[in-house]
């Protein structure tokens, strides 16, 4: 059966098609096995979760997720049902009839994916028997003090026995496709392979488990990779098992990929293969859309902010709330893989510059980091009940106030503005003015942190002397947990918040895709993102000018940190001296970069790897035409041009002035012909890893 270069994608705006025949899905099974399916812990979750629509939509009732078994999270997000196909039913009971718990159903997420779930703790019990196993197959042998490990061991067991209870049902039909996620994953994949199960398998890296060890250790990461001893650096972190166990899976399965280019060149010095595609990380679009409204959600969501900063910066609100702009970073609490030194120190910096430039602009940047805390910060609560309690009256003082008018005005009468208010009435508003009075500067955090003293944020920020004073142009607000609509001092939800900022900013060093800056991207929000992160040179490779469209890249490779400061002050500068139509512009722009994240088309780099591990398990049955280029360096996309209107950012032209008027900006712009434009004008399809035409590679780039 032969395959051609083919991919059914449906048509996205300004993007060409890729038409081809689809994949005989009817004499197909995929699977796809992650510790993250119905669990949520980090990024993958998101990955699986988004990508299982289109998913669902091409193969039907012939795709399968596979995961550990939570019962909390099986009883909440899974209806029960009974398989659809007889084999896996037989498969499953044959496990249960061993004493091992297997659970079936639907996942209630937006596509409703089958998810087959196994009870790791009910098969326990065979963990000494199949560490034994491991060790005799693959030399591998796992501590009983790492948990972690050892219940990864008894899931990929358990992975493996029911591809082998399957496959010996199907008999080769239909064939059966695997694509396992990280390592947790890694020892079902082995153990199959070892076994000689029948079936195409896939591995996908979506970091490298040394890598991020390394990187949260402060080393120069991506200028040393050839020079680490690899084995050495995974014994001193006593993590060389799990690192044996998924160099072993990058091994043996018959495709690897990984989520971008950075990723690839590090899996290739860390794992000792070269990604055979790459398959970057997407989003369901559709989810985020909202067309025309985006920029009217923008608003509404920016006025919630506002209100929560009138009460967090009470009696010190000497600053334009028209004239502030919302900065943000958001994710895991990495202090350094995640940017957030850089950050602290490049805000430091925008603070000297919007001080001697005497801006009228002023910057609140807030951290939404996790971290350990007991509770809400008192003087944050309090500042919220000043700000309802003067809200409450200024409300009570109107309507007496319009009452009284409506009556005079009934009468025919002018009233004496010196009498429409009562002397109680001037009280009451002297009261809540003076219950505004405050003697200490707002809180840089909202909560009380554990361990204050050796914060790695709260310890910079006294380095810095960002202590949102008075005359600082920079203020901080450090929120240490995930937002939700339920809090009583920030009541939004993560997606409202980001639509309420002006910019999201994240420099980080090592993120090997990064959801947030593509979060931002689809609902309209500009964002600050870097080189070593895989969104980055994602962005970098299909967009002519990134920084045109509100995605700012910031040189963490081949820079200095001292440098990539500098050029991450300069960019946060830039965007303080936008005026609110430009910045109105660019959101325009940077919204219209949706289309290259969605699913519809970066699903079919994953297509791509599904075909090319059925032609290298399979090659008598599946044939991948000749015409298909070599992997990963030839996997296409396409390339924004440069916007011609009107510039986004007056980096090209700097005023004498850090903010000017609105009334300055007199170029025409139209959005309507500014988007047919950009549609017309995407360039030919270009090679993913290869330079651009017209950009240098940088020494020592890898051109994978």
């Amino acid at each position: 059966m032969p395959l051609s270069r083919s991919l059914s994608m449906s048509s996205l705006s300004g993007l060409p098609l890729w038409e081809e025949e689809s994949l005989p899905v009817e004499d197909l099974y995929l699977f796809e096995i992650a510790w993250e399916v119905t669990n949520k812990v980090g990024g993958i979750y998101t990955v699986i979760q988004t990508k299982a629509k289109i998913t669902v939509d091409e193969w039907g009732e012939n795709y399968f997720m596979m995961g550990p078994y939570y019962e909390h999270n099986f009883k909440t997000q899974v209806e029960q049902c009974d398989p659809p196909s007889a084999a896996i039913k037989i498969a499953m009971d044959s496990l249960k009839n061993s004493g091992c718990q297997v659970y079936f159903g639907r996942w209630l997420i937006e596509g409703s994916p089958y998810v087959i779930l196994f009870d790791i703790g009910g098969a326990a019990w065979n963990l000494d028997r199949w560490k034994g196993e491991l060790w005799d197959t693959c030399g591998i042998g796992l501590p009983y003090h790492d948990r972690e490990a050892n219940d990864c061991l008894i899931f990929g067991s358990l992975i493996a026995w029911f591809f082998k209870e399957l496959t010996d049902q199907l008999q080769d039909k239909p064939n059966v496709i695997a694509h396992f996620h990280e390592w947790q994953a890694g020892a079902g994949l082995v153990l199959s392979r070892s076994r000689k199960i029948p079936m195409a398998t896939i591995f996908t890296t979506h970091a490298t488990l040394l890598g991020r060890y390394l990187c949260a250790g402060n080393v120069d990461f991506y200028n040393n990779l050839d020079k680490f001893n690899i084995d050495r650096e995974a014994g001193e972190r006593q993590i060389y098992h799990r690192y044996c166990l998924e160099r072993a899976a990058v091994h043996c399965a018959h495709v690897f990929t990984t989520v971008s280019q950075i990723t690839a060149v590090e899996a290739n010095h860390m794992l000792h293969r070269q990604p055979d595609v790459v398959t970057p990380n997407g989003l369901n679009v559709k989810k985020f859309s909202a067309v025309h409204e985006f920029q009217n959600l923008h608003s509404t969501n920016k006025a919630k902010i506002q209100e929560f900063v009138r009460g967090h910066f009470y009696g010190h609100l000497d600053f334009n709330l028209e004239k502030t702009l919302f900065f943000f970073i958001a994710g895991r609490y990495e202090f350094s893989n995640k940017g957030a030194d850089v950050f602290l120190e490049s805000l430091s910096r925008l603070n000297y510059l919007l001080r001697v430039h005497k801006s009228d602009v002023t910057v609140v940047v807030f951290f939404i980091m996790p971290a350990k805390t007991n509770n809400f910060n008192v003087e944050s609560l309090k500042g919220q009940a000043v700000r309802k309690q003067l809200w409450d009256t200024a409300h009570a003082v109107k309507e007496k106030f319009g009452k009284r008018l409506y009556e005079a005005l009934l009468k025919g009468e002018i009233p004496d503005m010196n009498k429409i208010l009562d002397r109680d009435d001037f009280t009451i508003m002297k009261r809540a003015l003076f219950a505004t009075q405050r003697h200490t500067l707002p809180p840089v955090t909202t909560h009380n942190m554990l361990d204050d003293s050796t914060d790695p944020i709260l310890t910079n920020v006294r380095r810095i002397g960002l202590f949102n004073n008075r005359n600082d142009r920079v203020k901080i607000v450090f929120h240490p947990e995930f937002l939700s609509s339920t809090s009583p001092l920030l009541p939004m939800d993560y997606e409202e918040f980001v639509r309420g900022c002006h910019l999201g900013v994240f420099p980080s060093y090592y993120e090997p895709w990064g959801y947030t800056p593509g979060e931002c991207t689809v609902m309209g929000i500009p964002s600050v993102t870097t080189n070593l992160s895989g969104f980055g040179c994602f962005m970098e490779e299909h967009v002519s000018d990134p920084s045109a469209y509100g995605i700012y890249i910031v040189d963490r490779r081949f820079r200095s940190a001292d440098e990539s400061c500098n050029q991450l002050t300069q960019f946060m500068f830039s965007f303080c001296q936008q005026s609110r139509r430009q910045r109105i512009i660019q959101r325009n722009r940077t919204e219209r970069l949706s289309d290259l994240l969605d699913w519809r088309y970066l699903g079919r780099f994953y297509i791509h790897a599904r075909r090319l591990a059925l032609s290298r398990a399979f090659p008598d049955t599946f044939k991948m035409d000749t015409f298909v280029p070599p992997p990963v360096s030839t996997t296409q996309g396409f390339r924004y041009p440069r916007p011609q209107s009107v510039p986004p950012s007056p980096s090209a032209s700097i005023h004498s002035t850090p903010h000017h008027s609105d009334e300055e900006d007199e170029e025409p712009y139209d959005e309507d012909e500014e988007a047919e434009r950009d549609r017309q004008n995407i360039k030919a399809p270009f090679t993913l890893g290869a330079v651009p035409p017209g950009k240098k590679k940088q020494p020592g780039e890898y051109g994978n």
